[in-house]
């Protein structure tokens, strides 16, 4: 039986109209799929609506995969691709199976012999650190760090250690209603002559993405709000 193929569909990081966002060759493709595989059907719905799509939902099916999934509700996704079918992975924001759910099925597909095609668009992380003027050589995504102060403060400290001894950029994410409490403890804990960047809301109207020392943050903080986030530190 013939399998289909995968394809990681690209979401925008924000209220963006897709076309902004998004590249031609993506959104010529969703019209070509009418199975997707999503983290949240009411987000997944409203995108493809604006995508283009508007008119034709109903006749879409869609697979939650998210935070809540059982691993036993995963295997049978495999099912999907049967005699052929293509299916589209769609994350709540940015990349799929990138600090997100679906690499569950990412990996599931290799190992049934699916193929699967990763398509062009943004990656909030990929982004920050371009905008950071940071390491973009030697780099590591440790993603979520605990959100208990004394916990993350030593995360922290760990992570300042390998950055100093690595001259590694360090790239973090939060959830945002945590991301002021987050970065006051960056600012406490971190050495002055650390590098902090912190870059908030990327691609929207009021993106806000600034580096500087830790001692310099001390001088002149800044309330970051619940937005989307990424931080980045360099020791």
């Amino acid at each position: 039986m013939s399998k289909g193929k995968l394809y990681l569909i690209p979401a925008p990081l924000g209220d963006n109209e897709p076309a902004e966002v998004i590249p031609a060759p993506v959104l010529a493709l969703l019209p070509t799929l009418d199975c997707f595989v999503v983290e949240e059907v009411r987000t997944a719905r409203r995108y493809l609506s604006r995508a283009g799509l508007k008119g034709h939902i109903e006749g879409l099916e869609f697979h939650e995969l998210n935070e809540h999934t059982a691993p036993a509700e995963i295997a049978p996704l495999a099912r999907l691709f049967d005699n052929g079918r293509n299916v589209g992975l769609i994350s709540e924001a940015g990349l799929p199976a990138v600090a997100d759910p679906g690499a569950a099925l990412v990996a599931l597909c290799h190992r049934e012999g699916i193929e699967v095609v990763p398509l062009v668009g943004p990656s909030s992380l990929m982004l920050a650190l371009m905008a950071s003027g940071l390491n973009g050589q030697s780099f590591a995504f440790v993603g979520y760090i605990p959100a208990k102060t004394e916990d993350r403060r030593a995360a922290i400290r760990r992570l300042e250690k390998r950055s100093a001894a690595e001259r590694q950029t360090q790239i973090l994410i939060e959830t945002p209603y945590r991301n002021d409490s987050l970065f006051a403890d960056l600012l406490a804990t971190l050495g002055g002559k650390t590098l902090v960047t912190v870059a908030a809301n990327i691609t929207q109207p009021d993106a806000f993405i600034r580096t500087q020392f830790v001692a310099k943050w001390k001088e002149h903080p800044v309330t970051i709000g619940k937005r989307p986030c990424v931080f980045l530190i360099l020791a």
